[in-house]
């Protein structure tokens, strides 16, 4: 590979290269306000040193390995030389001996800690400096070169100073040790590159194209080159996970990206981006590896009740830096896919903490299957990406795209409860009086607030909250910084990082948002910054990579989720045809009952249960029925239950309010396999059932079950919908809409109906998953007559015919009849 480089920031050089010692969240880690705050204070001490002062000087160097150039590159924070501007200097030996025209290298860093209390540097931090300083000194004739630590209290602006001085040939064999201890992850990553690149040449699409699949994958690839996003609803069938995995990957084996990001919504649906790539490693021979990130909280090793990331409670913390290196090389020589199960096999050989090794696996993987919170979160994405704000290359495929909206606004959004800080104040004054009396100064302000508030209040402006908050957390951060451990510790921990959030969110807050005071069911005060149209901050996200696909079964209309989601009117948009026979699905839509909370009565939850009884009398087999609530489901359950169950041919699960991991598998697995399971967290009653019975799982709409799921064949023959899935009417919709209808679009569409009609296409999207499935849909609620829902119906959905609880029985018998088995 002819003219071939590397290259790698100053930064990732030294924090990978020499760093050491143990995992430890005791220690305070610097928040994004804080950040925010260390550039001024970058700025501040910038200004202050005069003209030969040089600010933010771009410094790149180039080492040639004989195969590859390795190019390290940053920008020095400040570099004093008042030979600047000169090539050479007067390379006398007075003049190092002496060093007053030596050149010096400047790095700044803000903290909170008592600079009183430092006596060195941090290492990383002083290598960094020296880096800096070596590339400089290498570009000058000069014998020798100074390097400041210049650390300033961003509270106080107190400085203290770590002046240093090298002879050229100190610093320079310094940095050279520092090269060639990365060369062998250099070295392997050259080395690969050409593997993979050669493999993903020779790759071809896996299966036989279905109709319009081969249109799609090429539709993918052209968004990738030029640059933009694309806008896909894939109807189930179409094989939307292969057929923008496969384009991807081509996309990159041609250089227009080095990496891509596959995020989901939920754990269940990485699988199928796994399967994706394992498919094209086992019959295409790809040479691609992947790395599939799981929650800390899933992946920890530890109880749960004694999860604490530090030396002393974890062993696999201890010293987890000293180790994870040698972790890192082992399962990267060794393997392409780096799945939850190889990352705790390896993590446990080594010692080290599975949740942050596979954090730095993804430096090195050519794929990262994630939750969209690694890219688009503010407090959780991958800093290591995206921390710089520099547009770079990688692709973004978001699965299951309608879930990034509600998503979008959750990251988004920020709420402060007035009464935590009245609890906080009492746990701690007797320890902390001066935090105490700041956390009073803040519900001060929240009280005035609060009194202003007619149960749910737009507020215009709260600059005299946030400027006592904002003292408030400086003086917080200030404590826990200087101490690891103390009373009340884990109190203040707690709650820097709820303001935290609500300071870093206010920063984000334009017309963008809606800041409303509201009261909480149970009388306590909630100020809120809630982003009800993420577009802007979804769309800044996004533009940190080349190009995104976002797509799903249910995107309609699909210039609602491209306007919310961040999409322009150059991005492009496909719906895919589905390629099932529509003839196989039958559409019943229930025109004599209805979920409208003003209706609800035991007469329409009785006409429900019979509509249930009646579709499982027409034709047996298993059957999901969703429900608007879990109050909803009870109250239909009990009535079939009681009046219509027939305990020996028909099994009743019900999805419990919280489930299990292991609680949902084995709920699936009843309908996939009729394995005698552990059915304790969600079966009704111990009852003894034929072996050719029936399977009734009572869901809730949106829920676990409405989603995500590949029941194929007989495993799921129908699927039962009550109501339109519309939100019940609360503060934060009512507030969505009135914000819609400002903007001049219909408040109710955007806050209520669409929202309501995803969760219903996803439901029913249960029923058909392969070309052999028949099945049946009931939609059962009168409004789904009304022209307003029906526009929102697939284009595939062709065969729809009303009924009353008195026809259902013979209508879908009559489907049933349509076919031979």
């Amino acid at each position: 590979m002819e003219n071939y480089s590397i290259e790698i920031s100053v930064r990732r050089l030294v924090e990978f290269v020499l760093r050491s010692g143990s995992i430890d969240n005791r220690i305070h880690q610097v928040s994004a306000d804080a950040m925010q705050e260390g550039s001024r204070i970058h700025r501040m001490i910038q200004k202050s040193m005069g003209p030969d002062y040089h600010a933010e000087v771009p410094l790149k160097y180039t080492y040639n390995t004989g195969r590859y150039d390795l190019i390290i590159e940053g920008r020095a924070d400040g570099i004093l030389d008042k030979f600047f501007n000169e090539a050479s200097y007067d390379a006398q030996e007075s003049l190092f001996e002496g060093g007053k025209d030596l050149p010096l290298v400047d790095e700044i860093k803000g903290t909170y800690r008592d600079l009183k209390k430092m006596k060195e540097p941090v290492e990383v931090h002083l290598a960094q400096a020296k880096c800096y300083a070596a590339i400089y000194l290498g570009q000058k004739n000069c014998p020798g070169i100074k390097v400041r630590m210049s650390y300033c209290n961003m509270d106080t602006e107190e400085m203290k100073y770590f002046d240093y001085k090298y002879s050229s040939e100190e610093i320079t064999a310094w940095f050279e040790n520092l090269i060639k201890k990365y060369l062998k992850w250099s070295d392997f990553e050259y080395e690969w590159d050409g593997i993979r690149t050669a493999s993903i040449k020779a790759v071809q699409f896996p299966f036989s194209y279905r109709e319009g699949q081969k249109d799609l994958a090429a539709g993918v690839y052209r968004t990738i080159i030029h640059g933009k996003k694309l806008f896909l609803e894939a109807p189930t069938g179409t094989g939307k996970t292969i057929t923008t995995v496969f384009p991807t990957v081509k996309a990159m084996g041609e250089g227009k990206t080095s990496k891509i990001f596959y995020l989901t919504a939920k754990t269940i649906t990485r699988t199928v981006a796994e399967d994706a790539y394992n498919t094209l490693r086992e019959s295409q021979d790809l040479k691609f590896k992947t790395v599939t990130i799981t929650a800390r909280d899933k992946i920890c090793f530890l109880e749960e009740d004694k999860r604490e990331c530090n030396p002393e409670a974890c062993p696999y913390a201890n010293g987890h830096y000293d180790r994870i290196n040698d972790a890192i090389y082992d399962l990267l020589t060794n393997e392409d896919s780096f799945d939850r199960e190889k990352i705790v096999k390896y993590a446990q050989k080594h010692e080290v903490c599975p949740f942050e090794m596979s954090l730095d696996m993804s430096l090195w993987a050519d794929g990262v299957i994630c939750d969209y919170n690694y890219v688009f979160d503010p407090f959780v994405y991958l800093r290591r990406f995206f921390a710089d704000g520099v547009k770079s290359d990688y692709v973004f495929l978001v699965d299951e795209t309608h879930n990034l909206l509600d998503r979008g606004r959750d990251m988004y959004s920020a709420a402060l409860r007035k009464e935590s800080f009245l609890e906080l104040k009492s746990t701690i004054k007797e320890f902390h009086p001066r935090i105490a009396g700041h956390l009073d100064k803040c519900n001060k302000e929240l009280l005035e607030l609060k009194r202003n508030c007619d149960g749910c209040t737009v507020v215009d402006s709260i600059e005299k909250f946030v400027n006592a908050l904002n003292r408030l957390s400086g003086i917080i951060s200030e404590y826990l910084e200087e101490h690891t451990t103390g009373p009340c510790r884990e109190e203040l921990l707690l709650f820097y990082f709820d303001i935290s959030r609500f300071l870093t969110i206010y920063d984000k807050v334009d017309d963008h948002y809606v800041i409303y005071s509201e009261f909480a069911e149970d009388g306590s005060f909630i100020l809120r910054l809630s982003c009800v149209d993420p577009s802007l901050n979804l769309a800044e996200c996004m533009g940190r990579g080349r190009s995104s696909i976002l797509f799903s079964a249910t995107l309609l209309p699909i210039q609602y989720y491209k306007k919310l989601l961040g999409g322009t009117d150059e991005d492009f948009e496909i719906y895919a045809k589905s390629v099932f026979d529509p003839s196989r699905l039958g559409i019943f839509i229930g025109k004599d009952v209805t979920s409208r909370y003003s209706r609800r009565s035991s007469e329409q939850y009785y006409n429900i249960a019979s509509y249930i009884h009646n579709i499982i009398k027409a034709r047996g087999g298993n059957y999901l029925i969703f429900f608007p609530s879990h109050s909803f489901l009870d109250e239909v359950y009990d009535i079939y239950e009681k009046e219509f169950w027939d305990a020996g041919t028909t099994e009743l699960l019900v999805q419990k309010s919280y489930m299990t991991e292991e609680a949902r598998e084995s709920f699936l697995d009843r309908f996939s396999q009729g394995n005698d399971v552990n059915l304790n967290e969600f079966i009704h009653m111990d009852i003894e059932v034929e072996e050719d019975r029936n399977i009734l799982g009572f869901c809730v709409m949106g829920g676990i079950f409405s989603e995500g799921i590949d029941l194929k064949n007989d495993s799921l023959i129908g699927v039962i919908i009550v109501g339109t899935g519309i939100p019940l009417v609360c503060n934060e919709r009512e507030i969505l809409r009135n914000y819609f209808e400002e903007k001049g679009v219909d408040g109710f569409d955007y806050a209520y109906r669409y929202p309501g009609m995803n969760k219903v296409l996803q439901a029913a999207g249960r029923v058909i998953r392969t070309e052999e499935d028949k099945g049946v849909v009931a939609l059962l609620d009168d409004r789904f007559t009304q022209a307003g829902y029906r526009a929102l119906f697939p284009r595939e959905w062709i065969k729809m015919k009303p009924v009353l609880t008195t026809s259902v029985k013979d209508a879908v018998s009559q489907f049933w009849c349509g076919f031979n088995d």
